[in-house]
């Protein structure tokens, strides 16, 4: 059969745009630069029935509630015992924080010293945290320490944050008001063996941009520190630990410890509690 005759008759102009085209109202999609997204609703549907202005309240309580809230916490990741071949010892290292997914103010503090000689080391910083992705934070505040004597006082900027396989990374840079610039990179993995049995490697290295022997380090790679410690999450908030603790000195970091009558090197057996709220 000849379907000639019922062929729809060909238009000799081009069709007419889509209005809607572009995601623009009333707009030809030449108008529309790609990739622009839609506005923002200004208009709320409720607020034709209910009170705008409770309606208001309303949302911004449920944008709080959300991911806008302040939350705080203080961890202390180790307090610890540390028994040397004729000098038993202490450590401890935690954090305070206080803000939201996105800025925080942080108060960290970690020291160390002999059970009978008194404190060898100690150190409190403030910083102001801001998340830069989901996995990575940039810091800087101010650091000082009170000892070793004379004490210093630093400006600090660094990051930190969770590298791929969740190792737990952070570096910072400080820069003393006397001038002398120091590097401080930090790493750590949970190995969990079962749901409350945790293994920790942890890792601490230090360098010094130049010699400071008024607190005993030295240019360079000046000391490390490592750790392997297990403990048993009787709660989230509440685990004990034991472990070894090795720390090395380089350099004339260590010759200035040697001149002082300590050792370049230790090995400590460790016992203490990790704890947060």
């Amino acid at each position: 059969m000849d379907h000639s005759a019922h062929e729809m008759p060909r238009s000799e102009t081009p069709p007419a745009t889509d209005s809607h085209a572009g995601h623009a109202m009333g707009r030809p999609e030449s108008a529309v630069p790609k990739g622009t997204p839609p506005p923002v609703p200004a208009d709320h549907a409720a607020d034709a029935v209910y009170d705008p202005a409770v309606m208001a309240r309303a949302r911004a309580a449920m944008t709080r509630e959300h991911g806008g809230m302040a939350y705080s916490q203080l961890m202390i990741d180790r307090l610890e015992y540390r028994a040397l071949q004729g000098r038993d010892g202490y450590h401890w290292e935690g954090e305070g924080w206080i803000g939201g997914d996105i800025n925080r103010l942080a108060i960290k503090s970690e020291g160390e010293g002999d059970i009978d000689g008194g404190l060898e080391s100690a150190e409190v910083q403030a910083l102001y945290s801001r998340a830069i992705d989901p996995w990575w934070n940039i810091v800087g505040g101010v650091r000082q320490d009170f000892r070793p004597q004379p004490q210093r006082t630093y400006a600090t900027i660094g990051f930190e944050g969770l590298a791929p396989y969740w190792f737990e990374v952070e570096g910072q840079i400080f820069l003393s008001h006397k001038g002398d610039a120091h590097l401080r990179l930090e790493g750590s993995y949970d190995q969990r063996i079962t749901q409350r049995l945790i293994l920790q490697p942890a890792v601490e290295v230090n360098f010094a941009a130049q010699d400071v022997p008024e607190i005993g380090v030295g240019s360079g790679l000046s000391d490390i520190e490592l750790g392997l410690r297990l403990r048993y999450e009787i709660a989230r908030e509440f685990a004990p630990y034991v472990g070894i603790n090795w720390e090395r000195k380089f350099g004339d970091t260590a010759r200035y410890a040697r001149a002082d009558g300590e050792r370049a090197s230790a090995t400590s057996l460790v016992m203490g509690i990790r704890f947060w709220f």
